[in-house]
């Protein structure tokens, strides 16, 4: 269990929010739950940013999008794919939008985030398919939303995390598009669930060590394709070179913070140039906190700052 001593302060916001999480709660009412939780503690984008919706339409493929121009952009603005989290079966544009928005305005570029389909309406491949989607257009036709498609990086947090880590993996592997960056904040790799922080943070506030094992029992499919077997869990990749600069970012009271650091540890061994960051005292989920206090936002403010300096690097492309 989560020694709860240890909790920062500024955690606490989000502990509030979230509440007490019935085990017996429906598909339809963690996802309503997940939707109230998002909305305490979300907060309106900042006057002048311009911000819209449409559909991405890449083969057969309908993917919903939310397109985050800050004050200023430029007609051929860097762009920043977001990948939000929720276990691949919760979220949407409305519960990452106050993550989404803070990418915008921290960091210039264009933000566009991803309505992927979650499970287990759709298993793997679904939200994959329709992140990479995504990326393939912007690639190909960026300049529709005023987007430089030779300057894109790629963030997500949790579920989006591994989404990240996939898109990169995929990229490199089919021989494009090109990524800038990839950032994966309290990512889920696919680590089995036996490491340290499985056994110490099972049980606390936000993530449990049972809950992730459910939120994998619903994306993964009962029998998944070799070939993409790495994407729905990048930890089982079996070469981790040439991949873009790489940011992964974990908090230090999360089952899942051995995914982070086991993940960064390969992409280091294998000559790649990672960043890595622990948010100590933090829960998963810190950057829903940044706006409560100047440690989550110092937290959120390092994502920025490694989005910022992928995209303006010549040396990165």
């Amino acid at each position: 269990m989560t020694d709860t001593a240890q909790i920062h302060p500024e955690m606490q916001a989000m502990i509030d929010a979230r509440g007490p999480v019935p085990e017996t709660q429906t598909l339809a009412e963690s996802r309503d739950s997940w939707n109230a939780y998002s909305q305490a503690l979300s907060e309106p984008y900042p006057d002048g940013m311009k911000v819209f919706d449409k559909t991405v339409h890449v083969d057969e493929l309908r993917v919903p999008v939310r397109v985050y121009q800050p004050a200023g952009a430029s007609d051929a603005n860097s762009c920043v794919i977001y990948i939000h989290g929720g276990g691949f079966m919760k979220g949407d544009l409305d519960s990452s939008d106050t993550n989404a928005w803070g990418f915008a305005a921290e960091t210039g570029a264009t933000v566009v985030s991803v309505d992927y389909r979650l499970a287990p309406e759709h298993p793997f491949p679904a939200a994959f398919d329709d992140c990479y989607g995504v990326l393939t257009w912007i690639a190909a036709q960026g300049a529709d939303i005023g987007v430089d498609s030779a300057r894109i990086a790629v963030v997500g947090d949790s579920a989006g995390g591994s989404l990240t880590a996939a898109l990169a993996l995929a990229a490199r592997d089919r021989g494009g598009p090109s990524i800038r960056g990839q950032a994966m904040i309290y990512p889920c790799t696919g680590l089995p669930p036996t490491s340290q922080s499985y056994i110490d943070n099972a049980v606390g506030p936000g993530l449990t060590t049972s809950a992730m094992a459910s939120y994998y029992e619903l994306y993964l499919p009962t029998s998944l394709d070799p070939d993409l077997t790495v994407y729905a869990m990048p930890d089982r990749a079996s070469d981790f070179t040439n991949l873009p600069p790489a940011y992964v970012h974990v908090a230090a009271l999360d089952p899942i913070r051995d995914d982070g650091r086991v993940y960064a540890s390969k992409l280091a061994l294998a000559g790649q140039r990672v960043t890595f960051r622990e948010a100590h005292g933090m829960i998963h989920g810190f950057m829903r906190a940044r706006l409560r206090g100047p440690a989550a936002r110092a937290e959120f403010d390092a994502i920025c700052a490694f989005l910022r300096s992928v995209l303006t690097d010549e040396t990165t492309t």
